[in-house]
């Protein structure tokens, strides 16, 4: 188990690469953990990477990218989306764990997405809970064409509301911060659902 510090945000990202391989060949480890490594972990964690990933079910980090106990700090809001307590947890695996990467994790076909798609072009309503979060991810939605057909704008919703909250983080007084210090990179990334794999976008 690589201590953080040992890692840069290059490294942190091909171990994820890696990791997505792996999974996609069906070679994914997910051993059964030693005694010695449940005593270790016990005493502290040292993840490489901090995923913000969506709440749905098929699409846990831990699997996707082959990575075990300790290895990844995860947080996990439908849609992916950027709040005060979220930004805590985000803060905390900066400030104290070091996480050299921050991956915001979108996916294909999310639910999220496809509801704030449904307030805004056909007036679709929500319960009160569900409208907050879906409120949130109106803002990235902005620059979606209204004209594409609904596969291909879903699509677009989807990478638009990653790099809104990609943005969001780098531009938040901590984000600005680290970032300046080089000590953290905050990328976006999409889970294609029927394939397995993992797209990192660009900057």
């Amino acid at each position: 188990m690589s201590q953080t510090a040992d890692l840069s945000a290059g490294e942190a990202l091909q171990r994820l690469i890696d990791g997505n391989e792996r999974f996609l060949k069906g070679e994914a480890h997910l051993p059964g953990l030693s005694r010695e490594t449940l005593a270790e972990l016990a005493r502290g964690q040292h993840p490489f990477a901090t995923i913000l990933g969506c709440s749905d079910s098929r699409v846990p980090p831990e699997w996707i990218f082959d990575a075990g106990l300790g290895e990844l700090f995860v947080v996990r809001v439908a849609g992916n989306i950027f709040s005060p307590e979220v930004a805590g947890s985000l803060q905390y695996a900066g400030s104290h764990l070091k996480t050299p990467l921050m991956v915001v994790l979108g996916h294909e076909g999310c639910g999220a997405i496809q509801a704030a798609l449904q307030l805004k072009y056909e007036g679709i309503q929500q319960l009160s809970r569900i409208r907050l979060l879906v409120d949130s991810i109106l803002p990235a939605l902005a620059g979606v064409d209204p004209e594409l057909p609904p596969p291909a704008r879903l699509a677009r919703a989807v990478e638009s509301n990653v790099r809104w909250t990609v943005r969001t983080i780098i531009e938040s007084p901590e984000g600005r911060a680290r970032v300046a210090e080089g000590r953290v990179k905050c990328i976006g990334a999409i889970y294609e659902i029927e394939t397995g794999r993992v797209r990192f976008l660009e900057a």
